[in-house]
């Protein structure tokens, strides 16, 4: 269903995508994406953030929304990167969860993405589908990731994450999943959640992908799903 789901904030180095996960806090990538090129040419470097102006990062990055915290946490993250770091982006777990701003799902997402280094992303989208294909009953996002990585190969842990993601924005949304139109439907613990009608389910799904997901899931078994 999604062989080319990827990370979808726009970076070009580790900085980078550390500093858009941080800004992607309770908005969307899109809107992120929307800032960070401005941002990214004013601040390209970590001792760029540390001699920042509180006023001047929070201009730039207003529309992310918690935009005083949010340039709180970029500059102090820049200070504790050229002092602990010598200005790179660590590489390890626990060095990174130091960071301002950044927790265990930020840090998987940079581990991940940046350096190829596989990791669970727990985000809002991963928390609804594990619980809706009954993978877990955790509620906490330390104990998911410990239970889905003893299901899923650590060399997939980023791919699953990105594919859950993937899925979950576009076809399990969060208050009415499209399940008339999921290809996972036939497996689905939770089918019904949602309209199991094909055509209502359809209009439910969105993204680039849209058509191809509809494809997936007119060619299962026995015809679309609700048929």
């Amino acid at each position: 269903m999604f062989p080319d789901a990827h990370a979808e904030l726009d970076y070009t180095n580790p900085l980078e995508l550390l500093v858009a996960t941080v800004l992607s806090a309770q908005t969307t990538d899109v809107r992120v994406n929307q800032v960070t090129p401005e941002l990214f040419a004013r601040f390209p470097t970590a001792s760029a953030y540390a001699s920042a102006q509180q006023d001047q990062v929070e201009e730039i990055i207003r529309p992310t929304g918690f935009y005083r915290a949010k340039a709180a946490n970029l500059i102090g993250l820049g200070r504790a990167l050229v002092t602990n770091f010598g200005g790179g982006v660590p590489t390890s777990l626990e060095d990174l969860v130091t960071l301002p701003g950044v927790g265990r799902k930020t840090a998987h997402v940079v581990r991940g993405n940046a350096f190829g280094m596989p990791g669970l992303t727990v985000d809002t989208h991963f928390q609804r589908l594990v619980h809706r294909l009954k993978l877990t009953e955790e509620k906490d996002p330390v104990a998911i990731e410990h239970v889905i990585g003893a299901i899923i190969e650590k060399k997939e842990w980023t791919m699953f994450s990105h594919r859950i993601i993937f899925h979950g924005r576009r076809v399990c949304h969060a208050r009415t999943p499209a399940c008339g139109a999921c290809p996972l439907a036939f497996d689905c613990p939770s089918f019904g959640e949602g309209p199991t009608d094909p055509a209502r389910a359809a209009a439910k799904v969105t993204g680039p992908e849209r058509e191809h997901i509809l494809g997936c899931a007119g060619s299962s078994e026995g015809g679309v799903p609700g048929e």
